[in-house]
């Protein structure tokens, strides 16, 4: 069922239709809107002929970058754990042969 969420960006609203979650879409709208406020400040004090549509596509990017960035580490994390995972299968299937060989040896005395 769409849904419609507000939102202010520029002092001005913008509504949108969502067929997900409203909580989920205004949570990632208001990140929106944090980093657009973000990018104001932080150019308000270097220059003020910042467009509204220059600071719109610097929070895309900055987003699009923090998210490449989350998408990197969690794939590192990934492999990680996949590595750490067969590591520990192998050490874990080495320490049962050993001790199998033992039990085996120790029945032929």
């Amino acid at each position: 069922m769409e849904q419609l969420v507000t939102i202010e960006l520029f002092g001005q609203p913008y509504t949108f239709k969502t067929e997900s979650d409203v909580s989920k879409a205004k949570e990632v709208a208001d990140y929106l809107v944090e980093e657009v406020a973000r990018i104001e400040t932080q150019h308000s004090k270097i220059s003020s002929n910042v467009t509204k549509l220059n600071t719109l596509i610097l929070a895309a990017l900055n987003i699009s970058n923090e998210n490449i960035e989350l998408r990197k580490n969690h794939s590192d994390l990934l492999r990680d754990i996949s590595t750490r995972t067969t590591n520990l299968i192998r050490a874990l299937d080495a320490a049962v042969n050993i001790k199998n060989s033992k039990q085996v040896d120790t029945r032929n005395i």
